[in-house]
């Protein structure tokens, strides 16, 4: 009997770590939302405000001005790329400098360091998530049905969350000795930005180029499921797919390795 009372206050103290980090990780995406649109008068309409913004430019210019627009549900197929790139874009953008932004934490002992990638991405999702309602508004006007198919979201949006997550290890411990990887990034992320087929088309004679392009290959997955009426698990295009979450299970733990082996001189660094 003794034994057996034992065992549930065992299990207790073994999970109450894993309890720990996932509490501690919803406390810092909260903190992190709120102070993001702290003192701002519309607060956090501007979730759905930003990437709108950038339909209606994008739409106007390469929709009516520059181009002859030969793309069917041409709106839907812009605001599919832009929330895509968005959490992308700026999960990156903003893990980047989560360890130097946050020296106060980094010097608390025992503070898990790797939580802190994490919580940005994890900020970026509920930016994405909070958005998608708005882009079903614009299936419905552009006569697109949702279907079964749309339960492959799901499985999408983690794989986006792991590669993310995996690089944004890399760059937020690259930061921490090499100060210019931000200013870098934005660079390299304006460049990726045109070759992810967010408001065109790939031209079929260069499609062996962008085929190496994890974002397009993100925004194709998601853009077969929300606008192809007749997109089930059967017709839905694995093969990228596939390859690149193979490639993200090599980096997610890679990584963590990275950022755990450099998070040992982040105190004396910063």
């Amino acid at each position: 009997m003794a034994i057996s009372s034992k065992l549930p206050q065992q299990k207790k103290l073994i999970n109450r770590p894993w309890i720990q980090r996932r509490d501690l990780l919803v406390g810092l995406v909260s903190r992190d939302i709120k102070l993001l649109y702290n003192r701002s008068a519309l607060g956090i309409a501007w979730m759905l405000i930003n990437p709108l913004m950038q339909l209606v430019v994008y739409a106007f210019v390469f929709g009516i001005l520059l181009v002859n627009n030969s793309i069917p549900n041409f709106t839907s197929y812009i605001f599919s790329g832009l929330l895509v790139w968005t959490w992308f874009q700026g999960s990156l953008t903003e893990a980047t400098g989560a360890i130097v932004h946050n020296r106060a934490l980094i010097r608390q002992p025992g503070f898990p360091v790797a939580v802190l990638p994490v919580v940005n991405v994890a900020t970026g999702l509920i930016h994405f998530l909070m958005s998608l309602p708005i882009l079903l508004i614009f299936l419905w006007i552009d006569g697109i049905e949702l279907h079964a198919g749309l339960l492959l979201l799901p499985l999408l949006m983690a794989l986006q969350f792991a590669l993310t997550v995996s690089l944004a290890y890399v760059l937020a411990s690259l930061n921490v000795t090499f100060r210019d990887t931000q200013h870098t990034l934005g660079v390299l992320l304006q460049m990726l930005f045109y070759f992810s087929a967010i408001f065109y088309q790939v031209p079929e004679q260069y499609s062996h180029i962008f085929q190496f392009n994890p974002v397009l290959i993100l925004i194709d997955g998601y853009r077969s499921i929300l606008l192809s009426p007749e997109a089930t698990t059967a017709s839905f295009g694995w093969m990228p797919v596939l390859i690149l979450a193979a490639v993200t299970a090599v980096l997610l733990p890679l990584g963590h390795r990275i950022f755990q082996r450099q998070s040992e001189r982040f105190v004396e660094e910063l």
